[in-house]
This record gives C-alpha cells, sequence and structure tokens, in this order.
C-alpha cells in the first residue's frame, strides 16, 4: 500500500501516523510527518490504482477516520503554536480543504480532543479528555452530516472510554472506582444512573482496558505489577485468565478486527523473548505463534536469565524491580548495571524485549528496570502517589533501587549507570542533583528538566494539559514545590556523574532549549573532569531519527558512551 522508503527519499525526517483503510477497501489515508514535529500531513490512496488522489490536508493530528459512505473523514487538527489537538475537522475527499467543516472545537485550553471508530464500526467517538476529565462524543458512522452528542457531559476527576457492540455501550469509568470498574448502557438511554455494572472496582487489581467480540469479552488487568487477559463469555458461563509463565513479562490485545470470531490474537514479549503475535482460540483454549520478531547474531533466550525482585524504599513502600543479565554475567557485584526509569503521567515501563540491550548484556551488562511510583505498574494510587506534590518518591524509590542492585550485587558500585527519556529525563535530572555520586554515568534523552520556567508559560506546546501532573506554578505551594525539584533550578556545584544528553531540534515535547541550557549551566557549576556531552538531532524530533539504521546509530551512541565508562573495548 505505500513504501515508506521511497515516500522518505530525500527528506531528513519521515514517519508515517496512522494508516486507514476505507471501509469499502479501495482507499486507503495516510499521516505523514516530514519534521519530527508530529504535525502530519494527511494524504490520500487509491489502492485499486496505486495512484495518489489530489486531497491534501496540512497540519493533522497522525490520522483519520471514516464515515460509512468511504468519501468522508474526520480528522483532529492541532494549535500550530501549542500544538495543543483542538479541533474535529470534516473533510469531504474531491472537495477544497478551505470547504472543510469544523465539527467540534474542544475550548477549554487543559483538554485535547481526538476521533476514533467504535468497535462495531457503526458510531465515530469524539474524545475530549485532559488528565482527570474525560468527556465523550458520538455519531453514526452512516451519517457523516449529522450531530455529534455527549455520551456523558465532563466533571472532574471522572475519567471513561467507551467502545460499542451489538447495540450496546461498554464503559470503562473511575467513578466511585480509583482502579476503574466496567459497566453498560443501551443505545439511547446511557444516562448514569442507567449505567450497569459488569466487573465491579477491586483495590488489588487495575482494570486498564477491555476488547468486545460477539461472543466475548477480553479484559486488559494489571496485578502486582504484571499485565493479565482474562477471558470472559458474554453468558458469564465461562471467565478465565491466560496463562504466563514468565516471572517478568508484557502482554497486550492485538488488531483482530473481526469481532465475530473465537480467536484472539494477542503480542507477548519479555526481556528475554522478541515480541511475538499469537492467535488464541478463547473456545477451545489452544494457541497457535504466528510471528515473532527475528534477532540476528544467533540469538537464543537459554542464554539470559530474568528475575522479578522487590526491594522496601525509604518510607516502607515495596517497589518491584525487573532484571535481565547473561547466563554466564556473575552477580557477585563486579558487572556493570544499567538502571532504567520513567515514573510519570501514569505510563508504566513495561519489561519488554530489546534487541538492542544484547549489545550491553553479551558484554557483562545487568539491565534493570525500576518500577517506581508515578507509573500505574501497581495501579492507581502508584500514579498518585508519584505526581504533584508526591513528585519526590518518584526520585527516591530510583535512588532506593540504584542502592538496592549494589546491595545485592546486581551492580559494580563503582559502574552503577541510569538512564531516562522525557520526563524520565527529569527522572534523572533530579535524581543526579540529589545523590551526584552514586552514579558513575547517567543518560538523559529529551529531557524535561527546566519544569519551573516552562510550566509558566502556557504558550510552550503542552503546557496547559499537564497542570494535573505537575501542578500550576501559577500558584505559589505549586511553584515552590516545583522549585524543590526542578533539575535546571536545583544544580549546584558538585561532582556530577559522566553525562549524555540528546535532543532533538524539532521536537514537540520538550522544547530543545531545555536541555541546552541545563548542559550550559552544569558546564559552569559542575565540579570534576566527568565527560559532559550535549547531541541534537538537527533532524527530528522527540522521538529521535525516523529511518531504520538511523535509530540504531543514535542508540549506538549511547551503548558507546556506557562502553567507554565501563572500559569495554570490544
Amino acid at each position: 500500500m505505500l513504501n515508506v522508503n521511497v515516500l522518505a527519499q530525500g527528506q531528513p525526517f519521515c514517519q508515517v501516523g496512522r494508516l486507514s483503510v476505507s471501509p469499502d477497501n479501495r482507499l486507503a489515508a495516510f499521516a505523514v510527518d516530514f519534521t519530527g514535529r508530529r504535525k502530519y500531513n494527511l494524504r490520500f490512496k487509491d489502492l485499486a490504482t496505486d495512484k495518489w488522489l489530489d486531497d491534501q490536508v496540512e497540519n493533522v493530528d497522525g490520522g483519520c477516520v471514516w464515515a460509512n459512505d468511504s468519501k468522508t473523514v474526520f480528522f483532529t487538527r492541532k494549535d500550530p503554536h501549542t500544538l495543543r489537538a483542538y479541533l474535529i475537522v470534516r473533510h469531504e475527499l474531491g472537495t477544497s480543504p478551505e470547504q472543510d467543516v469544523n465539527v467540534f472545537e474542544e475550548t477549554d485550553e487543559e483538554f485535547s480532543c481526538g476521533v476514533r471508530e467504535s468497535r462495531s464500526r457503526e458510531l465515530i467517538f469524539i474524545q475530549s479528555r485532559q488528565t482527570l476529565s474525560t468527556e465523550v462524543r458520538y455519531l453514526s458512522a452512516d451519517d457523516p452530516h449529522g450531530e455529534f452528542k455527549v455520551f456523558s457531559f465532563r466533571q472532574p476527576n471522572h475519567e471513561y472510554s467507551i467502545d460499542h457492540l451489538g447495540g450496546r455501550f461498554y464503559i470503562r469509568s473511575n467513578d466511585h472506582a480509583k482502579n476503574f470498574r466496567l459497566l453498560t448502557a443501551e443505545m439511547g438511554n446511557h444516562g448514569r444512573d442507567q449505567w450497569n455494572e459488569v466487573i465491579p472496582h477491586r483495590e488489588d487489581v487495575y482494570f486498564q482496558g477491555f476488547t468486545l467480540f460477539d461472543d466475548y469479552l477480553v479484559l486488559s488487568e494489571r496485578k502486582n505489577g504484571l499485565v493479565q487477559l482474562r477471558v470472559r463469555t458474554n453468558q458469564g458461563d465461562r471467565d478465565f485468565y491466560m496463562p504466563f509463565e514468565e516471572p517478568a513479562y508484557v502482554v497486550s490485545t492485538a488488531a483482530t478486527p473481526n469481532p465475530n470470531t473465537s480467536r484472539l490474537r494477542y503480542v507477548y514479549t519479555s526481556l528475554t523473548t522478541p515480541n511475538s503475535t499469537f492467535e488464541f482460540d478463547m473456545k477451545s483454549g489452544t494457541k497457535s505463534q504466528l510471528k515473532q520478531e527475528k534477532v540476528l547474531g544467533g540469538f537464543d533466550p537459554k542464554n539470559y536469565r530474568t528475575e522479578r525482585v522487590w526491594t522496601t524504599v525509604r518510607d516502607g513502600v515495596e517497589v518491584p524491580v525487573s532484571i535481565v543479565y547473561h547466563k554466564d554475567t556473575k552477580i557477585d557485584g563486579t558487572a556493570p548495571c544499567l538502571e532504567y526509569g520513567y515514573g510519570s503521567y501514569g505510563a508504566s515501563m513495561d519489561p519488554r524485549f530489546s534487541s538492542a540491550n544484547l549489545s550491553l548484556l553479551n558484554r557483562g551488562f545487568v539491565y534493570a528496570i525500576a518500577h517506581i511510583r508515578g507509573g500505574q505498574e501497581m495501579g492507581r494510587q502508584w500514579y498518585e502517589n508519584g505526581k504533584l506534590f508526591n513528585k519526590k518518591n518518584t526520585f527516591n524509590d530510583f535512588i532506593d533501587v540504584g542502592n538496592f542492585l549494589i546491595e545485592k550485587k546486581y551492580a559494580n558500585p563503582k559502574q552503577l549507570y541510569c538512564r531516562g527519556g522525557s520526563a524520565g529525563g527529569l527522572l534523572i535530572g533530579a535524581v543526579i542533583n540529589q545523590e551526584p555520586e552514586l552514579y558513575h554515568g547517567a543518560i538523559a534523552d529529551v529531557p524535561f528538566v527546566d519544569v519551573v520556567t516552562t510550566m509558566l508559560d502556557d504558550t510552550i506546546p503542552l503546557t496547559t494539559f499537564e497542570y494535573d501532573e505537575w501542578g500550576n506554578p501559577n500558584e505559589k505551594p505549586y511553584f515552590d514545590y516545583m522549585l524543590s525539584y526542578s533539575p535546571y533550578d536545583q544544580v549546584t556545584s558538585a561532582n556530577y556523574p559522566n553525562l549524555l544528553v540528546t535532543t532533538g531540534l524539532h521536537d514537540s515535547q520538550v522544547q530543545y532549549w531545555e536541555p541546552a541550557k541545563w548542559v550550559a549551566k552544569l558546564r559552569v557549576m559542575k565540579q570534576g573532569d566527568n565527560l559532559l556531552l550535549l547531541k541534537t538531532n538537527m533532524k527530528a524530533g522527540h522521538g529521535g531519527a525516523s529511518g531504520r539504521f538511523d535509530r540504531f546509530q543514535e542508540e549506538a551512541t549511547r551503548y558507546a558512551f556506557l562502553l567507554k565508562l565501563a572500559g569495554i573495548e570490544e
């Protein structure tokens, strides 16, 4: 359908957003970004003739949704300055973009919006969301010129998402349910007093999503930090969890476009298992592997060991840690160790396979993921205990995991390294301010380090709907707390570890000047002769280079930095 290598010719950067095929299977819509700024152009291709249509729409947020007439699409437009997704637009093929119709505008600057289709393909949804509130509208996909109706009006601290199949709405909601619960409502009768509970709230299980089938319901749940897939028949006569054997792994449902089937596709991976796509028959309980990512260089998973361990941090909370290393690496306090973390936005850092990490593992490194608070590995409270006025728990957890790795001899105390990106770069900056001599080296990728200045400037992309994550520094208590940990503001005259900082000129999430000014201040303030390197990709954005091999070259730079520090020359 699309040869991205051809599309990318002559372009410094090329990334394709969502692919969306028309209901009649004749046309395909592609969103293409040539700058790395995550501002896409929407283009259309006739799959029968292999020719491009004249229609082009600029400044789109990643993709579009088709109406059932196969000629009308809905897409999201971004504010040109703040890059907030704020406008839903309708376009009819064969017409000028000047004739496009704005069908919804999100006027609250703390919210963004997007558009998607329902599982039944009968409805089109517009979802407005901020950190702690959601509002969904819906429209019949057969009536693209109709008016979107609100499913449930936004309220503070009420987050919900919906899907539709078999004439019924399914609602994932945190109403009276911190870890979310599942409810249903009938079409045309979906007031909140008419919602019927299907899966109740549980204190020890975080309900993170669901996939609908005509005869089955598949739930994605997280317990003790690990994802589980739960299968229920719609009649309620069977309810079971799919078995997974490794101590640390991650699993998610994959695209299964036809809901009228008993076969579920899912993707499984772990620190020792490459990405693998399976098909599971929910009726018979049998599964088959359809595909596994190929790993070159004689990779054998039996050569690696993975562990899931727990450590008690300074305030008595137990934090999980996922660890992997080569079977020949001795866990006796002599191995170099890389600790990775994120800890923001409720994003869980799951133990996924990385072929690039083999370069470290094969050279004797131990790799550890610290599942620190601020993520959502242990449920909603794990997130809430690592945000706003609890943000310092994130940094303390990471430091305590680092000391644990040394204490339990996973790490050589003189060769412990750390890495994080974006908000994880904030983590790294805060950690090395608190404990500048714990780590021998640190990597901060596209780091969000100038917290107070950025959050005071509501013209910068993403600022306004981040207040519920970090706080609004226009209010003094939040200002003071954010200032107390902001990596740029807390730089001192200390013996900082060797540091590699990366950024991208077109970064839409963390503007390039944040890491640049942080590095400049560190150059003036730091003591000693440790390395302090800033690498700016002048042709990319927040995600780095777009080409397959360019991405590996960027990663090779980071690993060369670590290997040099560890004294490994081969």
